[in-house]
């Protein structure tokens, strides 16, 4: 770990006539030799927080820079101020030697920085060709004619320089998430970014498309590409970059090769405390029969099950439909052949109203569409599923309802500067326990998760475990989704697995290999059966 008198893991800021440092022509600013981008002592603060305390980030050409914390040390902050969506309070950017103003996102462009976000920036009723030169057809035409013939040829280039065949004539409202993303880098390329700011790029990809992206990545790098790559899947990071930077609670805590950094350490770091079980799974003993689901997709074979004190997995690849069936008897959904009990009933909640009153809570996957209302305030979030009580007569009982959301925000420690903070400017793992938060109030008996870590840091995952641990032990049934297989088998007593609609099998947690589960998928869709 490399540290300085500025603090644990600071880059040190060589001193004049370092050998470090090289002189720069037509600049006053000294730069790492080398390097093609230099962060000095970032700092940014935000109403009661410092986001950002004196960081230093140095690019190297046709590298990989992974940039790793928990959910609110900063990262996304650091991102914005080099992507120009932010102003830094104070610091310097320095590229190429010279140091440089970036004021807004078209100043960053301009300087050879794009930035791909989550939320992609693609116009979904455009062609591939015409999203990757968007704003610059000049490039392939003129200023007043746009020559689609040389469009899509270009287009074709760029996406070939990336190992695509997609056809540049496709609508991009027809494509996966991952060509969606092929298409945001290929628009990269146009653009001859010298670097890339990858925010989360794998999160919403399969096996096989993380794949895909690795050897885009490469292609980048051959490039000299720079290439900043945030992502919470920390075994990832290992097999991608080459330096990493630790942010936790805003500062820089450490800076190095990859190759020299253990995992165990990582994770230290990021959160200051070490996490000696990644997956601290408590058994706790079954009860009675919660919920049932017969004939799911059609098939007869295999009946999902739930019951009190269980956490049951449902595993399967994108697209197999477990969103779809459980969102069938959270009444958020199409009925299907499906036969659904709870409480040994048959039950078909026509709207998620019906299924709340019956005990039934969702974490949905995408939590900032479906699972929260951001421009509300945190205590409304939390208290959302409860108005019926709070209410006595036309009047709201505010201080119950500010007592309950203190109680689950002390409860699953979730960080907030006020009750009264919109939940936007909460970081995603936050976010994700205020979701959780409101069927915890509510007392669920029956709680579904679908993909309940994706996007958030390790530290944020294992308080869900324990909490997953905590809501078996109170005798409450947990059905979790997840495309994370070491995480559905270690945390799960049982897993079902699911493909292109149906249920094929149940298997036993714990013990159960990855690869087991990944047969049975594929032999399923080798089969077309459907």
């Amino acid at each position: 770990m490399i540290e300085s008198d500025r603090g644990p893991g600071a880059l040190p800021r060589p001193e004049p006539g370092d050998g470090n440092r090289v002189s720069t022509a037509g600049s006053d600013t000294a730069a790492v030799a080398g390097a093609i981008l230099e962060m000095r002592g970032i700092s940014k603060d935000f109403p009661g927080v410092r986001a950002l305390d004196d960081v230093d980030l140095v690019l190297y050409p046709g590298e990989v820079h992974g940039l790793v914390g928990e959910n609110g040390a900063g990262k996304s902050t650091l991102l914005k101020v080099l992507s120009g969506a932010l102003p830094a309070d104070s610091g310097q950017i320095v590229l190429n030697g010279s140091q440089v103003a970036i004021g807004s996102p078209s100043d960053s462009q301009q300087l050879g920085i794009t930035v791909i976000y989550q939320e992609f920036s693609l116009i979904p009723h455009l062609s591939i060709a015409r999203n990757i030169f968007l704003g610059h057809e000049a490039q392939v035409g003129s200023r007043y004619v746009l020559r689609r013939s040389r469009m899509k040829a270009e287009a074709n280039r760029l996406l070939g320089q990336l190992g695509s065949n997609l056809d540049p004539e496709r609508l991009v409202v027809e494509l996966t998430v991952a060509e969606k993303q092929l298409v945001e880098i290929a628009r990269a390329l146009s653009l001859e970014s010298r670097i890339v700011l990858m925010d989360e790029p794998s999160a919403p990809l399969s096996g096989q498309e993380i794949e895909n992206l690795f050897r885009t990545i490469a292609a980048l790098k051959a490039r000299g590409v720079a290439i900043v790559y945030v992502s919470h899947r920390l075994e990832e990071l290992f097999q991608i970059t080459d330096r990493l930077s630790i942010l936790r609670d805003g500062q820089l805590v450490a800076a190095q090769p990859t190759n020299t950094l253990e995992l165990n350490e990582v994770i230290r770091l990021m959160v200051g405390r070490p996490i000696t079980e990644h997956y601290p799974k408590q058994s706790a003993p079954a009860g009675k029969l919660i919920l049932e689901v017969r004939n799911a997709g059609g098939s007869e074979s295999v009946t999902l099950k739930v019951h009190e004190g269980e956490v049951v997995g449902l595993a399967g690849l994108v697209g197999a439909g477990r969103t779809e069936l459980v969102r069938t008897f959270f009444g958020a959904g199409n009925q299907g052949p499906e036969q659904v009990f709870y409480d040994g009933r048959p039950i078909q909640p026509a709207d998620p109203a019906q299924a709340i009153r019956l005990g039934i809570g969702m974490v949905p996957e995408d939590r900032k569409e479906q699972g929260l209302i951001l421009e509300m305030a945190v205590y409304e979030n939390i208290t959302l599923p409860l108005l019926r009580q709070l209410f006595t007569g036309f009047r709201m009982d505010r201080r119950r309802q500010m007592q309950i959301a203190r109680d689950q925000i002390d409860g699953l420690r979730i960080q907030v500067a006020a009750l009264e903070q919109q939940t936007h400017q909460l970081s995603g793992g936050n976010q994700q326990k205020v979701v959780l938060s409101k069927w915890l109030a509510r007392q669920c008996r029956l709680l579904v998760l679908d993909e309940p870590t994706r996007g958030i840091d390790v530290g944020a995952k294992y308080e869900m475990y324990k909490i997953m641990n905590t809501l078996a032990r109170e005798g409450k049934g947990v059905l979790m989704i997840s495309s994370d297989l070491p995480e559905l088998i270690a945390m799960s007593d049982r897993i079902y697995v699911m493909s292109q609609g149906r249920l094929l099998a149940e298997l036993p947690g714990g013990s159960t290999r990855q690869e087991t589960i990944i047969e049975c998928i594929t032999e399923d869709t080798a089969h077309g059966v459907g």
